[in-house]
């Protein structure tokens, strides 16, 4: 995404004025195209005098017609051979909602709303809820977010790994009319596909092998409060149509289950991947990504936002009970120089093992800040093919090797018998590896 957010129609204002919108192939062999629907009818069919062509044998000549007329569109069947179809009947003449879908042929249409940039002026403040940031580009989130959380419209958010995704959830929860409700995160990328599926819907008892009791969903223990589902890129297609079922009828039925269950939700998707490639590779239901992105909002990596890093440095050592006081010096110099590619949660990290191997020390200005030097852009270890073999498996190893201690003494907040316990490294030759890489001090063997 190039801008900060965008919006569908009027979303934020109640969803009653008229929305403009297209008409797009999201299933059949012009998948991907689209065209504008105005006020004059748009005539869709396979000739290529029609404004929309269709290739598609099964699609007539002249097939159906669609126009706008005021908040909702006219959909005319042509006299088509295989008619026009809309929710599993036949039509000839009907009036729809953005957001339907219509099938012609072997080939399904949806008349898609236009995502409008969503262009408010910056927050005056430099915090909502715990995220923290005084540049323009956080202040621009900000100020959707407050917009938001005033709403109950459907938010999807997208950003690199650690950019705080689910701090953005959090807060719009903390911040909207359902904050007495309970705020319930699913890390959708983590669980295997029937696990997943028997945790956001539930499954009745025996319903599967192993199921000795019946479970209620995250879906239903999210009633009358806030669904976040995390990395929802990497959810199968099976639970992608189960989750849009949720999304349009609003209601659950468990694994294994006849009845269903009506919810009552505001739902908060976060990804990592760029759902539109997604969406052109035929791994994400278009139809699912329209339905969450009501409203979508990039969060920015900190990289971009380098003065932001003071203030966000200030918030974590307060947290930690250090003083409030300015940050400067060296240490945060050094912190500037840093490219960041986990963003937040490696500042976080960082912090975090300079407390844990210095304990007493309550100035910023006083602790060993050391930085795991920056991966290869993609997040992987980097390959020096201009190296002769050997040379270059050593230089990797070397970067695997401090890149994993450096993670797990962050995970055990410096603790080298933690540490040694978790990675299976002999204590002494963990230290002696770590001291090699600069991530512990210099301390005597017995310290």
């Amino acid at each position: 995404m190039t801008r900060r957010a965008t919006v569908y129609g009027d979303a934020l204002d109640g969803g009653t004025g008229r929305v403009a919108c297209r008409l797009v192939v999201i299933e059949g062999n012009a998948r991907g195209r689209g065209w504008p629907i105005g006020d004059a009818e748009l005539r869709v069919g396979c000739d290529a005098g029609c404004d929309a062509v269709i290739d598609d044998e099964r699609v007539s000549a002249l097939h159906v017609s669609i126009r706008a007329d005021g908040t909702r569109f006219v959909v005319r069947d042509l006299s088509s051979t295989n008619g026009t179809w809309y929710e599993g009947s036949r039509v000839s003449v009907v009036a729809v909602a953005a957001g339907s879908t219509l099938r012609i042929g072997t080939t399904s249409l949806r008349i898609e709303p236009d995502a409008q940039p969503l262009d408010l002026p910056p927050s005056q403040a430099r915090r909502f809820g715990d995220l923290v940031g005084e540049s323009l580009a956080m202040r621009e989130v900000f100020a959707v977010l407050e917009r938001v959380a005033a709403s109950d419209a459907t938010l999807l958010v997208e950003g690199e790994t650690g950019t705080g995704k689910e701090l953005v959830a959090r807060a719009v929860h903390d911040a909207s009319d359902r904050r007495r409700g309970p705020f319930v995160a699913v890390d959708c990328g983590a669980l295997p596909e029937g696990l997943l599926e028997s945790e956001l819907f539930g499954h009745v008892k025996g319903a599967f092998t192993g199921a000795a009791q019946a479970r209620t969903g995250m879906i239903v223990r999210a009633h009358g409060g806030t669904l976040f589902l995390d990395e929802l890129g990497r959810v199968s297609p099976t639970t992608q149509a189960r989750l849009l079922r949720v999304l349009e009828e609003r209601k659950v039925r468990p694994l294994g289950g006849d009845g269903e269950r009506a919810v009552d939700v505001r739902v908060i998707a976060a990804s990592r991947d760029d759902l539109d490639a997604e969406v052109a590779a035929g791994r994400f239901r278009p139809d699912l990504l329209y339905r969450l992105a009501v409203v979508r909002v990039a969060l920015p990596p900190l990289r971009t936002r380098r003065e932001d890093l003071a203030p966000l440095v200030r918030e974590l050592l307060r947290r930690r009970g250090f003083a409030d006081e300015p940050i400067a010096g060296p240490n945060l110099d050094r912190l500037v120089a840093h490219g960041w590619p986990g963003n937040v949660r490696e500042l976080r990290n960082a912090i975090d093992r300079a407390i844990a191997l210095q304990p007493g020390v309550q100035r910023f200005a006083d602790l060993a800040v050391r930085i795991d030097a920056s991966p290869a852009p993609d997040g992987g270890l980097s390959v020096r093919s201009d190296l002769p073999y050997a040379e270059a498996k050593a230089a990797v190893l070397h970067d695997l090797e401090r890149r994993y201690l450096a993670d797990v003494l962050a995970r055990t907040h410096g603790n080298l018998s933690a540490a040694s316990r978790e990675s299976g490294i002999d204590r002494k030759h963990l230290r002696t590896l770590a001291r090699k890489h600069g991530l512990v001090p210099d301390l005597p063997d017995d310290d």
